[in-house]
């Protein structure tokens, strides 16, 4: 009885979370599992973890002072995010200023502000696309003339894939401009040569300035403006070179930005056998990659995250590799969920098939992974077995949008 005791309190508290989105959910869930006071921190909208939450502030996450109120106020034990780089630099000055483990305020600027991010990058040497700031259609068209088009076009403090455009037309550049005004608060852009090649990905943590793992996985897109991530699976064949290429890559891109006590997001081109870092974010990422690490290694990602934001040290022990996919379930159109059909029989290897709404709710054209409408989550004991098992799930699931 004193040992249960003795658990139980090492988890007491009170950790602020940052976000009370779909991809907060999770984070929410476990903290509470952990016997932790849940205080979640918001804009006023139709989150699902205001629902949850032991406690809601609508306060915007990027309000840094307020969010550094509320945290004195409540006397929190940590501070942590998942799946959004929006609320970095908040998460960094609250850490800052009370003590707490994670990333600092110019780790958050570093790694949300992508003018300062590819400075940082090309300052350390981290191979990446050449780039061009940019603050009108004049500079727009400057650095087309510089690296031909098409050209990539790029809000400096959107997360995921909010604010990326693709020009192919001179002529598309005004309309790509008032377009992007609307999803920055920023008065610059970023202007970008195009890489095509082969995307990829990498989730990461590092902890007391040690990189702990990478785990680089392939990723399912979605062309839209850009190519826009709608899952992801494990693992990922690489060959060596690859590998040892990206490691290389992605920890100088760490050490850029000063990373330290938190989990890495990072996304890649390879173009000419070389791995080109797009950019990368001090948080998990979002569209089930958490999970992914969590099946891969055996642990819950979740739980590691809070018992670093709290000081805990991380168990890093991998139990297994075990593949696994992952794939967003969206509507090529807005309107009204009329029906809902899944024909799918239980099965231990679908880790789970989730639905964001349900019948009569109101969904959007996907566009961005926010539109999401649910996601399947599947594990094989080999690769071949998790893409067809997940192949195999999608086409059981009808979803009629009018």
């Amino acid at each position: 009885m004193q040992l249960l005791k003795k658990v139980i309190n090492s988890y007491t508290g009170k950790i602020l979370i940052l976000g009370a989105g779909v991809y907060q959910i999770p984070l929410i869930k476990k903290a509470k599992e952990m016997g932790l006071k849940t205080i979640v921190v918001s804009c006023r909208g139709n989150y699902p973890g205001f629902n949850i939450a032991d406690k809601n502030y609508y306060v915007d996450t990027t309000s840094s002072e307020e969010v550094l109120d509320i945290a004195r106020k409540e006397h929190i034990s940590g501070i942590c995010t998942t799946g959004s780089d929006v609320p970095m630099v908040t998460l960094g000055k609250v850490a800052d200023e009370l003590k707490l483990v994670g990333i600092t305020e110019k780790s958050g600027i570093l790694s949300t502000n992508k003018v300062r991010m590819k400075e940082r990058f090309k300052k350390y040497n981290v191979r990446a696309a050449n780039f061009m700031k940019a603050s009108s259609a004049r500079n727009t068209k400057e650095a087309v003339n510089v690296f031909k088009l098409p050209v990539v076009f790029k809000v400096v403090d959107s997360s995921g894939s909010r604010g990326v455009f693709i020009v192919s037309k001179i002529k598309e550049i005004d309309n790509i401009i008032k377009a992007a005004r609307s999803e920055t608060k920023k008065n610059y852009f970023i202007v970008e040569e195009f890489l095509e090649g082969r995307e990829f990905g990498a989730q990461a943590l590092v902890y007391n300035n040690e990189v702990k793992f990478i785990l680089p996985h392939g990723d399912f897109v979605f062309k839209a403006n850009t190519n826009i991530p709608v899952g992801h699976f494990v693992p990922i064949k690489l060959k060596k070179n690859i590998v040892r290429d990206l490691y290389t890559q992605l920890k100088r891109s760490i050490r850029s930005l000063e990373l330290n006590n938190c989990a890495i997001n990072a996304d890649f081109i390879l173009k000419d056998n070389k791995v080109f870092v797009l950019e990368i974010g001090a948080r998990a990422g979002a569209t089930c990659l958490s999970e992914l690490v969590s099946i891969y290694f055996g642990f819950n990602y979740y739980q590691l995250i809070i018992n670093m934001a709290l000081g805990k040290e991380p168990d890093f022990r991998f139990r297994r590799k075990l593949p696994n996919a992952s794939m967003l379930l969206f509507s090529n159109k807005s309107g009204n969920i009329r029906k809902i059909i899944d024909k799918n029989i239980p099965d231990e290897d679908i880790v789970e098939i989730k639905f964001d709404y349900g019948v009569g709710d109101r969904v959007k054209k996907f566009r961005v992974g926010s539109d999401r409408i649910g996601h399947i989550i599947v594990k094989g004991n080999t690769l071949k077995d998790a893409l067809n098992l997940l192949r195999k799930v999608r086409k059981n699931i009808f979803i009629q949008v009018e």
